[in-house]
């Protein structure tokens, strides 16, 4: 059987030829459409593979199978998602969201030639590191900064261009992975320097730190902070006042890689980026799309000397950061000038700061218009913990309110999947057979896509 409806398949000519006889299909580029006319030849091969047809469907249902493949192939692929996880430095979902402002002024710069490495003034070549250098210098008290891609980028080119074929002395118990597969000592080693561990997993002390420093061999002090890795109990480590002591008296760099950049944000368990320079730190590396609201970027800041040792290392280039992220990283820098304005023009530092009972408000007022949109859902406004996310406070939850979703002939699961395989994906979470959309990461202005959403969620529950 599956071998006759094999040969029935219709040839990819004769289904291109049906599809560019009809204007609508025939509209699309041929490249496209050949291509989704080769996927629905492809699609209806596996169904019949499977058992799940006893006959090739029509000419109209082939058609409209590729009409679906077309919608598909030409769409973008990078799209808005309604973040309702409650998470709000979703890695997945790309981390900090920028706001208009900010948005807007990269838009300027992407549709316009830009003075990126050029200095009107003087006629002659500038630097780009010049658009953002002192805002950081400004903002955290380092004599000097450096922006490029990420921050892992960041680590790498301080291996390379401070600690380069010589050890960096690191507590064994912030030897962590970062993400992804991406193992701290795989970057050192990448970057030329060999890690030195010291202490135990659990405690490291100074003089485990001043045990292992040799003369020639020894090219730093590395602090990590462990992003969403956490040790509890029996534990303790030098502070970075302790440590920058200890590397100053041997004439050694001092490095802190503070991962998600606090700035002014008082969060438990994040350091401020301001008191670990105060504090003596020679390099400090941070994210900028993290808690700074930013874009994905890689800033150190600290000792001119050893900054300028970075600009001139050739990996600097090779790891730039690109004109729209320095767009963005400029105008995100300007708002954290003045604290009040970040807090409420920087969407990340609005999300985290968020009252509790202004949530709660914004979920009664979801809550409403989805029961107008789909009166066959079950809908509840719960208290929930939500998460800065990016590694930032783990172990401390964000008190949370969001709209518990619920239907009588379908699991939270089948909701789930069918929201983020809508139009405008939403990407909810679910926690005790509820699908929760959780207020504090919804933007202001996807309120009316997050209904539109649900309402055609509706449809498809009530057609089943």
């Amino acid at each position: 059987m599956p071998s006759a409806l094999l040969r029935a398949i219709p040839k990819v000519d004769l289904l291109l030829g049906r599809a560019e006889a009809e204007p609508d299909l025939a509209a699309a580029p041929r490249v496209h459409l050949l291509s989704a006319v080769r996927r629905a030849l492809d699609d209806l091969r596996r169904d019949i593979l499977a058992g799940r047809l006893e006959a090739v469907p029509g000419p109209e249902d082939m058609l409209a199978a590729v009409r679906v493949r077309l919608a598909a192939e030409t769409a973008p692929s990078l799209r808005p998602v309604v973040n309702a996880t409650g998470v709000v430095l979703h890695t997945n979902l790309g981390r900090s969201v920028l706001g208009q402002a900010v948005a807007a002024r990269v838009a300027e710069i992407a549709a316009s030639y830009s003075n990126l490495e050029y200095d009107p003034r003087a006629g002659e070549r500038g630097s780009r590191q010049a658009h953002v250098e002192s805002l950081l210098t400004r903002l955290t008290g380092g004599a000097a900064a450096l922006a490029v891609n990420n921050n892992a980028a960041a680590l790498l080119l301080i291996m390379a261009a401070v600690c380069g074929g010589r050890e960096v002395i690191i507590s064994r118990g912030e030897l962590v992975e970062i993400g992804d597969s991406f193992r701290l000592p795989e970057i050192l080693a990448q970057g030329g320097a060999a890690p030195r561990e010291v202490g135990t997993t659990n405690r490291t002390t100074l003089d485990d730190y001043a045990g292992a420093i040799v003369p020639g061999r020894s090219g730093g002090l590395l602090k990590v902070h462990p992003s969403n890795f956490r040790l509890i109990g029996y534990t303790g480590q030098p502070t970075v006042a302790e440590l920058a002591s200890l590397a100053a008296a041997r004439g050694l760099p001092l490095i802190c890689d503070v991962g998600s950049g606090a700035l002014g944000l008082k969060m438990p368990g994040e350091p401020d980026l301001a008191e670990v320079i105060g504090a003596g730190a020679d390099l400090v590396c941070f994210s900028g799309d993290k808690l700074l609201g930013g874009p994905q970027a890689g800033l150190v800041v600290g000792r001119a000397d050893l900054v300028a040792r970075l600009k001139a290392h050739p990996l600097a280039r090779a790891l730039r950061i690109d004109k729209l992220c320095l767009a963005a990283l400029e105008a995100t820098l300007r708002l954290h000038l003045d604290p009040d304005q970040a807090r409420q023009d920087i969407p990340t530092l609005a999300m985290l700061k968020a009252e509790a009972e202004d949530l709660r408000a914004r979920a009664e007022d979801l809550k409403t218009a989805l029961a107008a949109a789909a009166p066959s859902l079950g809908l509840a406004v719960v208290e929930v913990e939500g998460q800065a996310g990016g590694g930032a406070a783990p172990e401390y939850p964000l008190r949370s309110w969001a709209v518990a979703l619920t239907h009588p002939r379908h699991s939270a699961e089948g909701l789930e999947a069918a929201l983020r395989q809508g139009e405008t994906p939403v990407v909810g979470r679910i926690h005790r057979e509820r699908l929760l959309l959780d207020v504090r990461t919804v933007r202001p202005g996807q309120f009316d896509l997050l209904v539109r959403a649900v309402a055609a969620l509706e449809d498809l529950t009530g057609r089943e």
